[in-house]
C-alpha cells in the first residue's frame, strides 16, 4: 500500500508544478495485461493465499518479476522505465537468491510495526544467512507517513524512474529546466564535433562566387568586343 501511496503523490505532483495529467492518456503501453497479472498475483500469494504450499508461493513470486520484466523490456523507450527495471531487477535478483522472500532487518520491520506471521508467505522477511542483505528491506518508512511499510535500495531506485515517468510524459516545469540545461551544457561538445561546420566560412564563399563569375582573358589578347570593333572599321 505505501508504494501505492507514493504513487498516488506523484500524481498529484504533476499539476501541481505545470504538467498535464492527460498526456498519461495518451501513452500506448505494451504488454499492459502482463504488469496487471504481476501486480494482481502479489496480492494473491500475500494477502489472499499466503498460508498455501510454499513451494508453488515462491515460484509464483519469482514469476511475477519475470512477467513485469517482459513489460518493461517492451516499453524501454519510455522515459524513466530503465530505472524502473533497474530498481526491479535489484529486488528481483536478491529474491532469487535468498529462496523467493526479499531479506529484511528485524529493525526495520520492528520500525514500521510490521510482525509476519510464523508459517505465512511473505515476500520480504527476516532471514537466517541471507545473501545480498544490503539490498533487502533495510529501511523504514517515517513515522508521520501512512501506510507503515519497509523499503529496499531497489524500491527507491524503481520510484525514481516512476517520478521520471511521470513528469516527462506531462511535460511538467522541472522536465523543462533539466532539458534546457542539458541543451546548454552539450551545446559546446556539439559545436567542437568534427563536421558539425559544414558551411563554409564568408570569406570562402565570397571568393568562390568571385572565381565562378569572373571571366580570364588571356595575357596579350584584346576582349572580344574590341577585336570586333577593330575588324568592322578595316572593312569599312
Amino acid at each position: 500500500m505505501f508504494i501505492a501511496f507514493v504513487a498516488l503523490l506523484l500524481l498529484v505532483s504533476v499539476p501541481l508544478t505545470g504538467g498535464w495529467l492527460g498526456a498519461l492518456g495518451r501513452l500506448r503501453l505494451r504488454r499492459q495485461p502482463l504488469l496487471i497479472g504481476a501486480l494482481l498475483l502479489q496480492v494473491l500469494i500475500t494477502d489472499v493465499v499466503p498460508d498455501g504450499a510454499h513451494g508453488l508461493l515462491v515460484g509464483t513470486h519469482l514469476a511475477t518479476y519475470a512477467m513485469a520484466a517482459v513489460f518493461l523490456w517492451a516499453n524501454r523507450r519510455l522515459p524513466g522505465l530503465l530505472l524502473v527495471a533497474l530498481g526491479g531487477g535489484s529486488n528481483a535478483l536478491v529474491i532469487g537468491l535468498n529462496h523467493g522472500t526479499l531479506p529484511a532487518t528485524a529493525g526495520a520491520l520492528a520500525r514500521a510495526g510490521i510482525a509476519p506471521k510464523a508459517g505465512d508467505f511473505t515476500n520480504s522477511g527476516v532471514l537466517a544467512h541471507p545473501v545480498l542483505a544490503p539490498l533487502g528491506d533495510i529501511m523504514a518508512t517515517p513515522a508521520w507517513l501512512p501506510f507503515r511499510n519497509v523499503l529496499s535500495i531497489g524500491d527507491l531506485v524503481a520510484l525514481a524512474g516512476t517520478a521520471v515517468l511521470l513528469h516527462a510524459v506531462c511535460r511538467t516545469r522541472p522536465t523543462a529546466w533539466v532539458e534546457e540545461g542539458l541543451r546548454r551544457a552539450l551545446s559546446p561538445l556539439r559545436d567542437t564535433r568534427p563536421g558539425s561546420q559544414r558551411e563554409a566560412s564568408p570569406a570562402a564563399t565570397d571568393s568562390r562566387h568571385i572565381a565562378a563569375t569572373s571571366t580570364v582573358t588571356p595575357v596579350g589578347s584584346a576582349p572580344a568586343s574590341t577585336s570586333t570593333t577593330s575588324t568592322a572599321r578595316t572593312a569599312g
